[in-house]
């Protein structure tokens, strides 16, 4: 019996010794490898679900407008898959004014565009022919008198096709390139051609106004474009508006904005 108890109590210590040899073996040597099991096992899931979720906000983030707001405008930027693709404005406001948006496209400041929104409140319009970089801002407009504007912003690689910048046509140029032309006092000329629209608005005055033109396209009465051409005589600012034609059109000369010279609208 005393035999027996004694090879029990060994068996005893030796099976206490053994647990505690197998219980601390993997809390100094494995424990460390245990997290790192464990999160190369977990971590696949969390890594897959991110970058599957990442790409999708941030197509829904580059697919939504950049939008710059006055009381009665919301002008916006966006891509061809957003809401609101090109360039746009919205009226806001039931009242006696009309929005407008005014840009510059490729970080070139000798040309600016403007387009009025003559329909009514909830009504949007606009041009998807935009350039790599777009700066632009909302306006407000009483008749012909900007009554109103915020501030710059700017846009960039938003357009798939964006439009190049052509700042380098001179006047014969541009009638060269054109079917149509039409001149103010020799000082301001509007050119254009319907394959693939385009309309050049030329300086051929050395003073100090600038050349305007004023259009509607595609017989839309509710929509009018406007190129400023502010870099001096014998320059020409371009404006692209793909299949759509031109309807009326008119050359003018204005000295900021006071109108020193024009003429009656022509229909095309």
């Amino acid at each position: 019996m005393v035999i027996a108890a004694a090879v029990m109590a060994a068996t005893a210590i030796s099976a206490d010794g053994a647990a505690a040899k197998v219980a601390a073996g993997p809390v100094i040597r494995e424990a460390p490898a245990v997290p790192a099991v464990q999160s190369v096992r977990t971590a696949p899931p969390v890594a897959t679900g991110a970058p599957v979720a990442a790409p999708v906000a941030t197509a829904k983030a580059e697919a939504e407008p950049v939008c710059a707001r006055l009381k009665g405008v919301e002008a916006c930027v966006g891509p061809d898959s957003s809401s609101r693709p090109g360039v746009t404005v919205e009226d806001t406001r039931d009242d006696h004014m009309h929005p407008a948006v005014e840009y510059y496209l490729n970080g070139y400041l000798g040309t600016k565009y403007v387009i009025h929104n003559l329909g009514r409140k909830g009504e949007v319009r606009g041009s998807r022919e935009i350039g790599k970089v777009v700066t632009f801002r909302a306006a407000l407009y009483r008749g012909d008198r900007r009554v109103g504007y915020g501030r710059w912003k700017t846009v960039r690689n938003i357009a798939k096709y964006p439009v190049k910048r052509d700042s380098r046509t001179t006047p014969a140029g541009a009638r060269a390139k054109s079917e149509v032309c039409t001149s103010t006092k020799g000082a301001a000329s509007v050119c254009f051609a319907e394959r693939h629209t385009f309309v050049y608005a030329c300086d051929t005055g050395a003073d100090r106004y600038q050349a305007r033109a004023e259009y509607f396209v595609g017989g839309d009465p509710t929509t009018r474009y406007e190129i400023h051409q502010l870099a001096g005589v014998g320059t020409c600012g371009k404006a692209e508006h793909g299949d759509l034609s031109i309807s009326m059109y008119r050359a003018s000369l204005f000295d900021e904005n006071r109108r020193k010279g024009t003429r009656l609208y022509k229909y095309n």
